[in-house]
């Protein structure tokens, strides 16, 4: 069943056109050629975030969930992995403006750091569901997270996760706004612009596909969350 269309603005900002390389401006990177699965260890994890938090308290129960989540995961089939990723964040996570959790007009938090709040904004789930499917051992070129405009919404802009199950696929759609993963021909209230991946920068085409329009290696701002990951107890590395 559909989750309620929640009320809000996202805060994925489409920023200004800069002439033809404009999106290499403002996307994220992901580390390019492949990324192997992190090594996590929770204690750590734990303890680094009460270090940073103090008590967690009930982010505590939320942290421990995660990873008892991802521990029953770990044998499903792929799409079963979708399912129990996409519902556990869109249940734990309240959606929040970053100027509500921050108090800065746009943050991209780690998943421990929306645990942590208990909220978040649209491209602070597609993250979390991200790094939960990349430990589960999703390839990363099966994921994209992508930005859309929610039609719903007037065009509000919106980030979603996509998992491709190759290449040419109608992707699947990990969204915060609805409860149910559905294939993106089936989601008429989105409309896709561009896409990044650890293959690159993506732009939507006018055939429904995607253009590959540059390479997100140099690309800083992924590397901030990259880091903060490494910080918090997860090695991620920095592509």
């Amino acid at each position: 069943m559909a989750l309620p269309l929640p009320d809000h603005r996202c805060t994925a900002h489409p920023f200004p056109v800069r002439g033809t390389g404009w999106l290499l401006c403002i996307l994220l990177a992901l580390p390019v050629g492949g990324w192997a699965v992190p090594d996590w260890n929770f204690n750590t994890v734990l303890s680094r975030a009460e270090a940073r938090y103090g008590q967690l308290g009930s982010a505590d129960e939320r942290l421990r969930a995660w990873e008892a989540m991802l521990e029953r995961s770990q044998s499903l089939p792929e799409r079963q992995q979708l399912e129990a990723v996409n519902r556990f964040f869109n249940r734990q996570l309240s959606f929040r403006s970053d100027q509500q959790v921050w108090g800065v007009e746009d943050y991209w938090a780690t998943p421990v750091e929306a645990l942590v709040k208990g909220a978040g904004d649209c491209e602070d789930y597609a993250i979390a569901k991200y790094f939960s499917l990349r430990r589960l051992g999703v390839p990363a070129q099966n994921l994209r997270i992508t930005y859309v405009k929610a039609l719903q919404q007037r065009n509000q802009a919106h980030m979603v996760l996509t998992w491709y199950s190759e290449p040419s696929a109608d992707p699947l759609v990990l969204d915060n706004l609805r409860g149910e993963i559905l294939p993106a021909s089936q989601r008429d209230d989105l409309l896709p612009v561009y896409a990044f991946s650890a293959e690159g920068v993506f732009i939507a085409a006018n055939d429904g596909g995607q253009v590959p329009s540059g390479d997100a290696k140099r690309l800083s701002r992924w590397q901030d969350v990259l880091h903060k990951m490494n910080a918090e107890g997860f090695a991620v590395g920095e592509g």
